[in-house]
């Protein structure tokens, strides 16, 4: 009889290793939403490689500050509302809840108008009727749909993503100017490079990432483990988990600032103004077929709409996990409408006032970058308390932050302080 070949040691791993990803994945692949991706491009047309670096240095702070949030719900079993419900006061809580509510409903405002930008690239169909489809669509599929079948089905549609890294490779770089640029910090005292910059840092470390990696491993935490008590194994396994997708976020995020500062840059279009000029940085992707300009535009607006329809339910969940936590309503994407009435109720509430803002007026694609400054600026004071939770020994216990973490998360709320101060004599520039 033949023995069955046992596994490889390094197959072992590689499926050890899938295991463990999970909330850490999620939330990066959801960090480039809509808005980072118009965020991102902006930044590599109006500044070519003069922001490149930011990815690079961004990397170990995000990973810092993810793995805080991510940390306090495992250990504590709750979200990040709940547990500043339980040590301080109701202000505190209601103003931390407020900020995420108020970032995340502009942030989906901006995302669902995006979608529809994009889709207009390839179906002449009103702008309203757009909004009001994909509104519908993903209120349908989040509440009356198990989001972690939901999200298997749009993460396929995220990867139009590598297009971005595909199209950083294939164009002809200069690549000693483009590693200099990753390695070597540039900045610019002017407000321009300020304000974007904010936006740069508010589209990666945003508040909403925080409520939904810090609630999703409490889900985890109940479908995985069945309530068994933490252990420094499953702090192992989450860091893995963040680490892995703190760097397919940012790297994705430097391919779509390069990206945007060799080809559109370098082509003089420096102003991001529509769907449109946001996808003909991907021409070069296929330039050599019949059509390119329609396939650039099919191959972003698939990413767009993907990526929005992936985003939405995350920016609109992580508001609804924070005033469910605040007012202790059952809370979870896995529970049936009629038994969360609360939470789904603030998520339809969110996405109707985000669909909502669309009909004010505001340009979609220069929406989503005022989005991201928003989320810079909303991000500062929730760090501070992400900061004061994670390596507070009385609430974390033993698994409280360590040295290093604690520092880069401090450096990242200082960071995040001084930085978009000058942000409000922009007036006049926005």
């Amino acid at each position: 009889m033949q023995v069955p070949e046992k596994p490889k040691p390094r197959r072992k791993k590689f499926w050890k290793f899938l295991t463990v990803l999970g909330p850490g994945l999620t939330t990066g692949a959801a960090d480039d939403d809509p808005s980072g991706i118009a965020t991102y491009s902006q930044t590599g047309a109006q500044f070519g490689y003069g922001q490149l670096w930011t990815a690079l240095y961004m990397l170990p702070f995000m990973i810092a500050v993810q793995e805080a949030c991510a940390r306090i719900g495992m250990v504590k079993g709750k979200g990040i509302a709940a547990v500043v419900k339980e040590h301080y006061s109701r202000p505190v809580l209601y103003a931390v809840v407020g900020l995420v509510v108020v970032a995340n409903t502009i942030n989906i405002g901006a995302d669902i108008g995006a979608m529809a930008s994009a889709a207009q690239l390839l179906i002449p169909v009103h702008f309203v009727i757009l909004t009001l489809l994909f509104t519908g669509i993903i209120l349908v599929l989040e509440i009356f749909t198990s989001y972690k079948v939901y999200s298997k089905i749009l993460k396929w549609l995220a990867i139009s993503l590598l297009a971005y890294p595909i199209t950083a490779f294939i164009v002809d770089q200069p690549w000693p100017t483009v590693l200099r640029a990753t390695i070597v910090p540039h900045f610019e005292l002017s407000f321009a490079f300020v304000f974007i910059i904010t936006g740069v840092l508010g589209t990666t470390i945003s508040p909403y990432m925080f409520f939904w990696q810090a609630s999703q491993e409490v889900e985890e935490e109940k479908d995985r483990h069945h309530g068994k008590l933490i252990s420094w194994r499953y702090i192992k396994n989450m860091r893995i988990d963040n680490m892995a997708g703190m760097i397919i976020s940012e790297f994705t995020t430097w391919c779509i600032l390069l990206v945007g500062a060799t080809v559109l840059h370098g082509s003089g279009v420096k102003d991001i103004n529509t769907a449109a000029d946001a996808a003909r940085a991907l021409e070069p992707l296929v330039h050599s077929f019949p059509n390119s300009g329609f396939l650039a535009k099919l191959i972003f607006s698939t990413g767009i709409i993907g990526l929005g329809l992936l985003a939405v339910p995350v920016l609109s969940g992580s508001a609804a996990y924070a005033v469910s936590e605040a007012f202790q309503w059952k809370a979870s994407l896995n529970l049936k409408f009629r038994k969360a009435y609360g939470f789904y109720g603030v998520i339809i509430i969110a996405t109707l006032i985000g669909l909502a803002i669309n009909f004010i007026g505001i340009d979609p694609v220069k929406a989503l970058v005022y989005a991201a400054v928003l989320n810079g600026v909303a991000a500062v004071p929730l760090l501070f308390l992400i900061g004061k939770i994670a390596m507070s020994k009385e609430i974390m216990g033993e698994y409280k932050s360590g040295l290093l973490s604690s520092t880069l998360v401090w450096i990242t709320f200082i960071a995040m302080l001084l930085l978009p101060l000058p942000c409000f004599t922009l007036f006049n520039y926005i």
